[in-house]
């Protein structure tokens, strides 16, 4: 049997994974530069020699196929093929890989379950973009995000859209699965849709809690957006 890792940020589990589950490594994905996803890779390659799929303008020296928007990703060993999406912002070279026939997304640090990255090196527009693009996927899309940050960022979605019932639903049912140990991640594109504020800076709601906090003067393009991801910058 064949396994694929994304953004190994540490080797040992992963290799710890593989020999319990009889697992041989046939690649390596990359979405980003960022050590938490990219740290595990040297010692990965040591073990077993293997394509590194990776952004073909993310500085990542690993990488021996460089992708960008609509490359495909062919995986036989796994009968899987990945589009390859450009979404920068997080940083300047961001991807992520889809799997429309599995229905499945692997986004990196671009849209988080309940949020979205930090803008590390791109701009408001550009993150705002890649969101939108990530948004338009199917609903039933699954989304492997890269990290279990959901309960931080529904607690701040809640602050900006505190009568939202699909987000008051959403905070009881993934508090429980956190309450028994289980992962949040991942969550569907429909729910992030109805849930997660920064698929949803054009909800009237939304623009009028921005206005209320003094965070908004101006309806122009992507400044709620900016307004909102600044606000979850600071959020306690």
């Amino acid at each position: 049997m064949h396994a694929a890792v994304v953004d190994p940020g540490d080797a040992k589990p992963v290799l710890e994974a593989l020999d319990a589950n009889g697992l041989t490594l046939v690649a390596i994905l990359l979405t980003h530069h960022h050590a938490d996803h990219i740290g595990g890779v040297p010692e990965l390659l040591r073990h077993v020699s293997v394509p590194v799929f990776g952004p073909a303008n993310d500085g990542i020296a690993v990488v021996t196929q460089p992708l960008s928007q609509g490359d495909i990703v062919s995986l036989p060993e796994l009968a899987l093929a990945l589009e390859v999406l450009d979404v920068p912002g997080h940083t300047r070279g961001h991807i992520a890989f889809h799997a429309p026939r599995q229905h499945w997304l692997f986004c990196g640090d671009t849209l988080f379950a309940g949020g979205c990255g930090r803008l590390f090196e791109g701009t408001p527009t550009q993150l705002n973009d890649s969101l939108q693009k990530l948004a338009a996927l199917p609903g039933q899309t699954e989304v492997y995000c890269a990290h279990e940050y959901t309960m931080a960022n529904l607690r701040f979605a809640l602050e900006v859209e505190p009568d939202n019932p699909a987000l008051i639903d959403r905070i009881a049912t993934e508090q429980k699965k956190r309450d028994i140990g289980q992962p949040t991640v991942p969550s569907t594109i429909a729910i992030e849709r109805a849930t997660n504020p920064f698929l949803r800076t054009h909800s009237p709601t939304i623009v009028s809690r921005l206005r209320h906090a003094g965070r908004l003067d101006s309806d122009a393009g992507v400044a709620a957006f900016a307004a909102l991801r600044s606000w979850k910058n600071t959020f306690a």
